[in-house]
C-alpha cells in the first residue's frame, strides 16, 4: 500500500492497534455529529475491514492517519467513489479525526497530499468533495485546499433521514494548477 508523507503526518495502511481509537472516534457524538449515528465497536471494525478491501481492490481508499513526532493514530483520510444513490458520480476527498486533533492544520495538510496523490498519481481528472450544509469546519478545509462550490449542485442526501444531516453541499476541485 502507498504511504503519504507529508511534514507532520503519516497516511499509512490500517493496523489493528488502529480499531480501538478508531472505534472511540466513531462513539464520539463530536465527532459523529454531521456523520450520523453512533457506531457499535462491531460496525467501526467492520468500516476498517472494508477500508483495507476497498484499497486493496482499487489502490486508493481510506489511509489511516497519525503524527509522525508521536505515531499516534488521530483519523483517517483519502479517497473514495460517490455512492451510487448520490445525485453525481466521482471521486471524492473525506477526513475524520479525533477531536484532540482538531484546529491543529491537520485536516487540512492530510487533505493536501490526499490532493496531490489524486491528481499527480491516479490522475484524476476532478475530485468531489461533499457534507452537510452545517458543517462549517469542513466547509473551511474544503476552501483552504482550493475547492469551490457552486450551491446549484447542493443536493439533499436522499440517504439521510429528514433533519439536519439531509441538506448537503458539494465542492470540487479539477486537476490542474493550484495551492
Amino acid at each position: 500500500m502507498t504511504e503519504l508523507h507529508t511534514d507532520r503526518l503519516t497516511l499509512r495502511g490500517w493496523r489493528d492497534s488502529d480499531l480501538a481509537p478508531w472505534a472511540s472516534m466513531n462513539a464520539d457524538p463530536a465527532v459523529r455529529e454531521h456523520l450520523g449515528d453512533l457506531l457499535t465497536r462491531e460496525q467501526s471494525d467492520a468500516s476498517v475491514a472494508r477500508f483495507r478491501a476497498e484499497f486493496d481492490l482499487r489502490g486508493y481508499g481510506w489511509w489511516a492517519v497519525e503524527v509522525r513526532a508521536t505515531g499516534e493514530f488521530i483519523g483517517f483520510s483519502g479517497l473514495d467513489r460517490v455512492d451510487d444513490d448520490m445525485p453525481f458520480t466521482g471521486v471524492e476527498i473525506g477526513w475524520r479525526l479525533a477531536r484532540p486533533a482538531w484546529g491543529q492544520g491537520y485536516a487540512t495538510e492530510a487533505a493536501r497530499a490526499v490532493l496531490a496523490h489524486g491528481f499527480e498519481t491516479l490522475e484524476l481528472p476532478e475530485i468531489l468533495a461533499v457534507t452537510t450544509a452545517a458543517n462549517l469546519r469542513s466547509q473551511a478545509v474544503m476552501r483552504r485546499i482550493g475547492m469551490t462550490r457552486n450551491p446549484a449542485d447542493d443536493f439533499d442526501d436522499p440517504t439521510a433521514p429528514e433533519g439536519p444531516l439531509r441538506s448537503n453541499v458539494l465542492y470540487r476541485i479539477r486537476r490542474g494548477p493550484r495551492m
